[in-house]
């Protein structure tokens, strides 16, 4: 997969804290001591490091890694699965997505997660391996994160599941409840609750792979997370309390933005250090 962007700039990540903690922008200038003209610059995209310095720690973010997120200077280090994993990125109206594959080699037994805004690029790696797709998964139900699920489960028969906190929009479809285990030949998926950007926001723990990999939709992002207007203290929370204590070398399949790893994140991405 070509080089994508990182999903959010620093503002981004500023505007979704403060719409999260529910602070306006009156109080955030003046906890952090800056004047209001300073923090709409910042807001809007221009990087006055020492506004966004003091902005940072009372939005608790972490200032160094905000400062790096603001300069452009870092992006992920790219893991690299030699067999049984393949990423797909589309375009869905102004963004992109990302849609997930992984199989076993021996069985040529597959799982899909999403199916961004196109299913093709999928099918077609399907198609080439010689892969037969038992299930279907959903990180959750936004648009854009299933715009193709009736072509791509037409096309495979897999079954499909969702969370039983937000169940999949489709004839069939069958829901599960946290820390069930799927098998696919030796490999294993672990569905993790990491709900608040949506009411069933659910991360798939994989082990058997060559890394272990977590498919966290829009749980996280390199260097961000996902935003919620009215649960992001559930989604800062069921993040910090079930993705980060996850090994480490975890590779982290993201519903937008690049790949990134658990020991990444913990160093560059501003909502999780201090």
């Amino acid at each position: 997969m070509a080089r994508i962007p990182l999903e959010d700039n620093f503002n981004d990540v500023i505007n979704k804290a403060q719409r999260g903690m529910k602070i306006s922008d009156a109080a955030l200038a003046h906890r952090a001591e800056v004047t209001l003209e300073d923090l709409a610059v910042v807001k809007g995209g221009k990087p006055l490091v020492a506004v966004l310095r003091r902005v940072a720690r009372h939005l608790r973010l972490g200032p160094d890694a905000l400062e790096v997120l603001a300069e452009k200077s870092w992006y992920p280090d790219q893991p690299n699965f030699p067999t049984g994993f393949a990423a797909f990125n589309t375009a869905y109206e102004d963004m992109t997505v990302n849609s997930y594959l992984i199989w076993d080699a021996r069985t040529k037994l597959a799982a899909a997660f999403d199916t961004g805004a196109s299913c093709e690029t999928m099918l077609d790696t399907v198609h080439a391996a010689g892969l037969t797709v038992r299930y279907l998964f959903l990180t959750h139900t936004h648009e854009d994160h299933i715009a193709d699920l009736a072509k791509l489960a037409a096309a495979t028969k897999a079954e499909v599941w969702a969370s039983e906190l937000e169940p999949a929009p489709i004839e069939g479809a069958k829901t599960f409840k946290e820390n069930i285990h799927f098998h696919l030949g030796p490999l294993s998926i672990k569905t993790l609750f990491t709900w608040g950007h949506s009411p069933g926001m659910t991360t798939y723990y994989i082990t058997g792979l060559s890394w272990p990999l977590a498919i966290v939709g829009d749980s996280i992002f390199a260097s961000s997370m996902g935003g919620s207007p009215t649960h992001y203290a559930d989604q800062y929370r069921n993040n910090v309390e079930k993705i980060l204590p996850l090994p480490k070398d975890t590779v982290l399949a993201c519903g937008h933005g690049p790949l990134t790893t658990l020991g990444q994140e913990k160093r560059h991405n501003p909502f999780f250090t201090r």
